[in-house]
């Protein structure tokens, strides 16, 4: 009766084993989410209506998750692949578009702006801005124009160091009424806010003259080379100047604090004009333009983080790329920015003015996409601190997934 009961005693402890290790596996599965549990208490306490949070490696997706509410009146959850105007993180994407024109030879980054723009020969500069730091107090409302001390550069029109202001006053209030090419020509017209690298002023003038640049180098339109060299190839499908209905019906509602309730209020994209998908009257702002989610803005985010290239196609060289996320514009202003992208010294990346963020580690090789669609400032103070408290968990999770060297992604 010996060896029967042994038997038995062997089966029920393979059992129990199993048991432990099944237990244990939905222990793992179920480990808290330390991304959402973060962002939850952020949607209850109104500081953000709703969100949606992607890390990724080189290679793979580790995490993709909505937060909220897409629509706070109607409850709609939040989906994953939900619509954002993502503003100024637009930038990083027209800068790689012309830097695929540096490639090829076709633009040279100390070339000056006239070379491609005559447009822009015999740029003046409004004295008052370049030198109100020295003046007296009875001379700081004077205003005196002189000759710029050289041409700007196409190097300085990405760095935010060509003296051009934020926006050209003969434009209308939103960003999307004039064709490209009017846009850049009222930029033209009016004198430079400081002389030409010697300053740093964020400047959505400097992006969209760039693209302006790739219309007139290429022959095509600006937004037709957008989606034939990098969207298409990417498989950017979500991601457009003109969202359609479907894409309508999937995008974020924009909410702001209000300053009376201190509770959240539905206002409309203030910076652009609607119906959003009229191709018509609506013109593609290159600085800050599109919409997106965050699963296309990774895509993009993948190709800059595997040097250049994805899924066996190159996009930009590797010197381009180091140059696009290097600073460019010398430390003026306190600030470190490349070549369309804001660099620090864990890495490089780019917000949008309702302050969604895409943030790149290559060092960690992680990937980092915040969407969210909040205008003005944080209903809550914990709201400056999303974006790195995201960082800091989205490294945690990285370290969890190491990349996958067989799909890389690199190519010579």
């Amino acid at each position: 009766m010996r060896k029967p009961i042994a038997i038995l005693a062997l089966f029920m402890g393979v059992l129990l084993f199993a048991h432990a290790q099944g237990t244990t596996a939905s222990k793992k599965a179920a480990a808290p989410d330390a991304i959402h549990s973060y962002l939850q208490p952020l949607v209850n306490n109104h500081t953000i209506a709703g969100a949606v949070t992607l890390v990724s490696t080189r290679d793979h997706t580790v995490y993709l998750k909505a937060a909220g509410f897409r629509d706070l009146s109607s409850k709609a959850p939040m989906p994953a692949n939900a619509l954002f105007w993502i503003a100024s993180t637009s930038k990083p994407m027209t800068a790689t578009a012309l830097m695929m024109l540096v490639d090829e030879g076709k633009v040279n980054l100390d070339d000056p702006v006239e070379k491609y723009l005559p447009e822009f020969k015999g740029q003046m500069v409004n004295q008052t801005y370049a030198d109100s730091a020295h003046k007296s107090k009875e001379a700081a409302g004077e205003q005196k124009l002189v000759p710029a001390n050289h041409p700007i550069l196409v190097r300085e029109i990405l760095s935010h160091t060509s003296g051009l202001p934020f926006k050209s006053k003969m434009q209308p209030g939103a960003l999307d009424l004039l064709p490209l090419k009017d846009a850049v020509r009222s930029f033209a017209a009016e004198p430079l806010i400081f002389q030409p690298n010697t300053d740093y002023s964020y400047s959505n003038e400097g992006l969209n003259t760039a693209a302006r640049i790739i219309e007139v180098v290429s022959g095509i339109p600006y937004e037709q080379f957008m989606q034939e060299r990098l969207f298409d190839p990417l498989g950017m499908k979500d991601t457009t100047f003109w969202p359609n209905i479907e894409q309508i019906r999937r995008l974020a509602k924009t909410y702001k604090l209000d300053a009376k309730t201190k509770d959240l209020m539905e206002v409309p994209i203030d910076q652009l004009t609607y119906p959003l998908d009229d191709r018509q009257h609506r013109y593609p702002m290159p600085a800050g333009g599109l919409f997106s989610t965050a699963e296309d803005v990774s895509k993009f985010c993948r190709m800059i983080l595997n040097g250049g290239a994805l899924n066996g196609k190159r996009y930009i060289s590797a010197n381009a790329l180091q140059e696009m996320t290097s600073r460019q514009n010398g430390g003026l202003g306190g600030t470190s920015y490349g070549f369309g992208w804001g660099v620090s010294a864990s890495g490089f990346g780019h917000g949008g003015a309702f302050k969604n963020a895409m943030e790149i580690d290559p060092v960690k090789g992680r990937i980092l996409i915040f969407m969210v669609q909040q205008d003005g400032p944080w209903g809550t103070p914990e709201g400056d601190a999303i974006v790195s408290t995201l960082q800091r968990l989205a490294d945690e999770m990285v370290a969890a997934h190491p990349a996958i060297p067989a799909a890389s992604g690199r190519v010579p």
